[in-house]
């Protein structure tokens, strides 16, 4: 990694305490203006707005309401995909400007894909861009543009269950046998340890606290993707062994990769599983299915003790950006600065139970209270991110999905392997 780029993501959250993936369907009508007063025939301009974040559908249409009603004339009609569909087909949905005048990115392989493709507006001298903290959106920096600016703040590791974790006298362990030994308590008396939604986003999720200290090199997956680094070598060969350890003994729920994010979740808000492999941006939605859950976030510690760089992964992501393709630029610009106004991004914050990168934000919901201490923690840039190439992103979450069908480790990374080869051989195209 460039020392430029690893600047760039290698993101310091001390000093930031005071910062304040799913199904949907639309919201939105028919209407909206080239400018406040409306186009030349006196005629609305609707535009579209498109993300994953099912999840946050009902204070998003709050926010659309607050907003068309601020800019009589324009109207937003939002678009909502489950997030592993929006990953793959977001960029072809942005190109003939009819859909997604704004649009969320996710960091990594999709900016990437969408930046080289030419469908981000540089924002850079947008004066709504000094709202957010600036430290937090250098992911959304290409070429020294800022071509998309993240809005949330995210810790992509277990929520696990304290209510829970006090009845059984357990903590938060500390190396990876303790870890085994929680679960193991769990286990024997009835409680599922993980919920671990291995259909959709679990092995992109968990994959991130499951490697961080077994390859601490922040480099690891840059090296992977130049052919200087290997799936077969120990640290990615441990995390599936790993993985599997965690399977064999019980400690996922059945059925494990038939089971999607919603389901996990279930699981979870119904106290059936103690810890739940997703992340930060499932607290709020846990807390409405179960007003009586107290959550916190945990990481496992694959090593021993003395031996762990990092305690957790944070993401900066739900990147806002504006479709080059637009047909209605301006009205869009207007929504993404009142999407990055303070009293804006603290309602969504609150609301959704996210953490956000707009500076000064207060947060007063219990879970943002309870989770802001993660601020002060030595966190890592969720690895994943750093994979470039969608074939072999998907390659290394496959790899997981393996070794819980039944697959050796070994194997799982030999096949994962073959198609990183395949990618360097087609020139990472």
């Amino acid at each position: 990694m460039t020392k430029n780029r690893k600047t760039a993501f290698a993101l310091t959250l001390a000093g930031v305490m005071m910062l304040g993936t799913a199904c949907g369907s639309g919201n939105g009508a028919e209407g909206g203006s080239n400018s406040e007063k409306g186009d030349a025939k006196g005629k609305d301009v609707s535009i579209s707005f498109i993300h994953w974040r099912g999840e946050d559908a009902k204070v998003f249409n709050t926010l659309i309401e607050k907003f068309e009603q601020e800019n009589p004339g324009i109207k937003v009609k939002m678009d909502i995909y489950p997030s592993e569909q929006y990953q793959s087909t977001a960029q072809a949905k942005l190109l003939d400007g009819t859909t997604g005048d704004v649009f969320a990115a996710m960091p990594g392989a999709q900016f990437e894909a969408i930046a080289k493709a030419g469908l981000f507006t540089d924002l850079t001298n947008e004066p709504f861009v000094g709202n957010f903290s600036q430290n937090l959106i250098q992911v959304g920096v290409k070429d020294g543009k800022q071509l998309a600016i993240p809005l949330q703040l995210v810790y992509n590791m277990p929520i696990y269950n304290v209510g829970l974790f006090e009845k059984y006298g357990l903590e938060e362990p500390k190396d990876w046998e303790e870890f085994l030994q929680v679960c193991e308590t769990l286990k024997q008396n009835g409680i599922t340890p993980i919920a671990f939604p291995g259909s959709d986003i679990g092995p992109g999720q968990f994959m991130n606290p499951m490697m961080m200290n077994n390859a601490p090199d922040e480099d690891i997956f840059e090296k992977l993707e130049a052919g200087e680094a290997k799936l077969t070598e120990e640290w990615w060969v441990k995390t599936l062994t790993q993985f599997k350890e965690l399977n064999d003994k019980g400690y996922l729920q059945k059925d494990s990769l038939g089971t999607k994010k919603d389901a996990a979740g279930a699981l979870f808000a119904q106290e059936k599983a103690a810890m739940l492999a997703t992340g930060s941006y499932m607290l709020a939605t846990n807390k409405e299915q179960n007003p009586n859950l107290k959550q916190q976030l945990l990481a496992p510690i694959t090593v021993p003790a003395d031996q762990a760089q990092y305690e957790g992964i944070h993401t900066t992501t739900f990147m806002l950006a504006l479709n080059s393709k637009s047909k209605h630029p301006e009205e869009a610009k207007k929504f993404i600065e009142f999407l990055s106004r303070k009293d804006i991004a603290g309602e969504y914050a609150n609301e959704t139970g996210q953490h956000v990168t707009v500076e000064g934000v207060e947060y007063t919901s219990e879970e943002l209270q309870n989770t802001a201490v993660w601020m002060n923690k030595k966190t890592r840039f969720q690895p994943r991110y750093f994979i470039m190439n969608g074939e072999i992103q998907k390659a290394v979450t496959n790899s997981i999905q393996a070794v819980l069908a039944g697959f050796a480790p070994e194997k799982a990374a030999e096949e994962a392997q073959a198609v990183v080869d395949q990618q360097l051989k087609l020139g990472n195209k």
